[in-house]
């Protein structure tokens, strides 16, 4: 069974930095893409970046890219985000999901989420 479980988010102000994990377990996750989501209240979920095997390529979204970086652990199991320049609006519930951006159809592999709160 696929289990996820994030953490790291809290309140940081505009312009500050937060890193998220994901612990990974009941999977191989040395062979899984791996994706972040996130999900701002009343709004859908957005695809925010995601990484391949590896940990050699990575994408990101527009919104996001030249501030966040995505990176894995394979020996840990451990997926993270690291969350630079942050802005008011990335204030949103954060999942890693286990696969490519196609999560987005589907939540079957998100983890339960972190809460990231950028406000002054």
């Amino acid at each position: 069974e696929v289990h996820l479980v994030e953490s790291g988010g809290g309140l940081a102000q505009p312009g500050g930095s937060l890193r998220l994990s994901c612990a990974a377990s009941g999977f191989t996750f040395s062979i899984s893409f791996m994706t972040w989501v996130r999900q701002a209240p009343g709004k859908g979920a957005e695809w925010v970046s995601t990484i391949d095997r590896p940990g050699l390529r990575t994408y990101y979204s527009d919104s996001v890219k030249g501030r966040f970086t995505i990176s894995r652990d394979n020996a840990k199991n451990t997926l993270y985000l690291q969350l630079d320049s942050l802005e008011s609006e990335d204030t949103a519930m954060y999942y890693c999901a286990k696969g490519g951006s196609e999560v987005l159809l589907n939540r079957d592999y998100w983890g339960q989420g972190t809460q990231v709160t950028v406000s002054s």
